[in-house]
């Protein structure tokens, strides 16, 4: 996927309209930031495999491995309804804090009021197998015999049953629904928020992730009926679908 802003038509003539000399309408830039958290706990490279958290199940349980990759940002203007699109893709390891932040390659902003809205992992056009050397490095690949492409989520660690430790790998990507023959679902959801987001100069987006909505709402998760494996489950890979909606929050708007 090239990294490259896609301006609408409509944005396009706004643009050709505005005098590079307007001080009224100045161009901006934007950057996103993401928190990680577990309701309000704050979750980073310092405690990644130091925190324990409850989940809504009454299990406490621990990470190993936390990533995540979210796509195709859009800035989508209350007024006139033109759409800036940003064809990247945020791939976030916990463990690497540089992974953490988001800056478009090509980031031109006419300055006004926005939503955002992002996709979680790939939509179906993006979500090609092998297409993307720094994700097969990473080992970021899902099953060919599950659908291919790539993980949008791996979420590791072990949660406490009968006072015993025993392994979760909660990985979402493709949903097999049939064997014979075999038949996929694409599993990745728009993500939208309904806050305007006031851009007068250059910007930076907090995006925060309550991993605790996972576990709880609207599925309430039981590790101990869905623990492993999770991947080729298609009624897990469909609540972790629904469960995501609710993940995502705005935080603070900041710009100089």
């Amino acid at each position: 996927m090239k990294q490259t802003l896609v301006l609408t038509f409509s944005l396009f003539v706004l643009l050709l309209g505005c005098s590079s000399e307007d001080s009224s309408n100045p161009n901006a830039s934007v950057d996103f930031t993401f928190t990680h958290t577990w309701d309000g706990a704050i979750i980073d490279q310092n405690n990644l495999t130091s925190i324990l958290v409850t989940n809504a199940n009454g299990e406490t349980l621990n990470f190993t491995r936390i990533r995540y990759l979210v796509s195709r940002f859009e800035l989508v203007n209350v007024d006139t309804g033109a759409t800036i699109t940003f064809n990247d893709y945020k791939f976030t390891d916990l463990a690497q804090p540089l992974s953490y932040n988001f800056t478009p390659a090509a980031n031109v902003i006419p300055r006004g009021s926005y939503r955002l809205k992002f996709i979680w992992g790939f939509n179906e056009e993006d979500n090609v197998d092998g297409a993307y050397p720094d994700l097969n490095s990473a080992s970021w690949n899902w099953p060919a015999p599950l659908g291919g492409g790539y993980h949008f989520l791996q979420m590791d660690g072990q949660y406490n049953i009968n006072s015993m430790p025993s392994n979760y790998n909660y990985h979402n990507g493709t949903a097999r629904l049939n064997d014979d023959p075999p038949t996929f679902e694409q599993n990745f959801r728009e993500i939208s928020f309904d806050e305007i987001i006031a851009i007068n100069g250059n910007s930076s987006i907090e995006v925060v992730m309550n991993f605790a909505e996972f576990f709880k709402n609207p599925h309430q998760w039981d590790l101990n009926v869905l623990d492993t494996p999770l991947m080729p489950n298609y009624m897990a890979q469909k609540m972790m679908q629904e469960n995501v909606a609710t993940v995502f929050s705005l935080g603070d708007i900041t710009q100089n």
